[in-house]
């Protein structure tokens, strides 16, 4: 019987454009794919493997990281290097990769019933080790480490986020596949957590119905109210889509990083589930077909709260990215007396609008407007009425801001991602940057310690 778990604090916004659960047309090719380091957090000085021109198969690596040359990241695509792109002070940007249409893959032999050390080899060579996140520090997992525990969330309560139930269908034995390589990699457990009233039924982990509000579904919440770490421990944590990905290489051999993903959004100009490939320019995928309408419109890869705005400088999917979000940018709204009016199709937290009178199944159109300007100030007991983590948010938040090491450590740095205070930040009056701010003082503590 799988563990009840029960989130009362959080926030559900419910956003129009909902995907329904049925497939759109399939997507266009792209002129290139692109593998970019800022996809995963911790990987700052790449080694390049290949050169402009060079041929490479799906699953060839195109880099690896510094500190451990045997976690590469491989090409999702078959075809040539066409660029390897550099910014200020010759960091890489990204790699592309110009497709030839044949899906050529590189081969690898997944033999039966694997060890630990077997399957981590052979998860290195193929780069699907670049799905797995750790904690503390919430970046690449570290092979040298062996985790406590693992974390798999496959409870998406994020607006408008993708119905993994959906998404697992017909791919139930890459989920188990997949779950069961992860159980090798750690002698503790494989926590596997579930929305209430799911269907799926899985072995090898200890399943966990979660109930709540976002962020009820986040890896960070399961490990708060599950199995909090302690200083010195180190856990792993990824979506249960990403296993899907593992589990389908374990199976086949083939490095294929194609995911379902849900088109979402208030401004879509198309709703439901798609095939894209991770590296795939979004606006080149959709052939023009995503937005409503032209301009002043905001292309999302992720959700509104933690999703990555789609722009010339950043024009493809990301890795582990899944669901792409369509809202008005705002910046041609021209609101009459604004915030006096009633405010009746305007969500508020707060009640400064009627809105609340309107109930929860009220679904709204939101802009990308900030409406406000930051302020040098944390308003007191704002974030605790999102924040269901046993931690002080406010107080952690002051303790990065001053990089008061004993302090952040006392208040459950080792146990956050930036994702814990996406919804802090969407209440949050001051307008402060706050997944920006833990994205930094994770990684300055990072490198203080090593």
């Amino acid at each position: 019987m799988a563990k009840v778990m029960r989130i009362k604090k959080g926030l559900s916004l419910n956003l129009k454009g909902k995907a329904p659960q049925e497939c759109l047309s399939p997507l266009s090719q792209s002129s290139t794919y692109a593998v970019v380091p800022d996809d995963f957090p911790g990987l700052t000085m790449p080694k390049i493997m290949v050169r402009p021109g060079d041929q490479v198969k799906a699953g060839t690596p195109l880099m690896h990281y510094k500190g451990c040359e045997e976690l590469v990241f491989t090409s999702p695509v078959s075809g040539e290097v066409t660029a390897v792109n550099r910014g200020a002070k010759r960091k890489v940007l990204s790699i592309e990769v110009k497709p030839d249409g044949k899906q050529d893959y590189e081969e690898f032999q997944i033999g039966k019933d694997l060890k630990a050390e077997e399957l981590k080899q052979i998860l290195l060579k193929s780069g699907m080790w670049t799905l797995l996140r750790q904690r503390p520090f919430d970046r690449l997992a570290n092979p040298a480490i062996e985790p406590r525990d693992i974390f798999v969330t496959a409870n998406f309560t994020a607006p408008l986020a993708a119905e993994f139930d959906y998404l697992v269908q017909g791919r139930e034995d890459d989920l188990q596949v997949g779950l069961t390589a992860l159980s090798k990699l750690t002698k503790g457990q494989v926590y596997f957590g579930i929305k209430s009233g799911s269907k799926i039924s899985v072995k090898d982990v200890v399943t966990v119905e979660i109930e709540g509000p976002h962020p009820a579904g986040l890896c960070g919440t399961m490990i708060n109210k599950l199995a909090p770490i302690n200083k010195g421990e180190t856990v792993w944590t990824l979506k249960a889509t990403d296993v899907l990905v593992m589990g389908r290489f374990l199976r086949t051999g083939k490095v294929d990083y194609t995911r379902k993903i849900a088109v979402t959004g208030s401004d879509a100009a198309q709703h439901g589930y798609v095939d894209i490939m991770p590296g795939q320019k979004i606006e080149e995928a959709f052939g023009g077909k995503l937005c409503v309408k032209a301009d002043h419109e905001r292309v999302i890869a992720g959700d509104v709260l933690t999703g990555r705005r789609v722009s010339s400088e950043s024009p493809f999917f990301p890795q582990g990215c899944d669901q792409i979000t369509v809202i008005p940018e705002g910046d041609d709204v021209d609101e009459f007396f604004g915030w006096a009016t009633p405010g009746f199709g305007k969500f508020s937290m707060s009640r400064t609008f009627f809105s609340w009178m309107c109930g929860k199944k009220k679904e709204y159109v939101m802009d990308a407007r900030i409406k406000g300007g930051e302020r040098a100030i944390i308003m007191s007991n704002e974030y605790d009425k999102v924040f269901p983590l046993d931690i002080f948010p406010e107080y952690l938040i002051k303790a990065i801001i001053a990089f008061d090491i004993p302090r952040m450590e006392a208040l459950g740095i080792y146990e956050v991602a930036p994702e814990d205070f996406a919804l802090c930040e969407f209440v949050d009056t001051s307008k402060i940057e706050l997944q920006h701010l833990v994205r930094e003082g994770l990684d300055h503590l990072y490198k203080e310690i090593n």
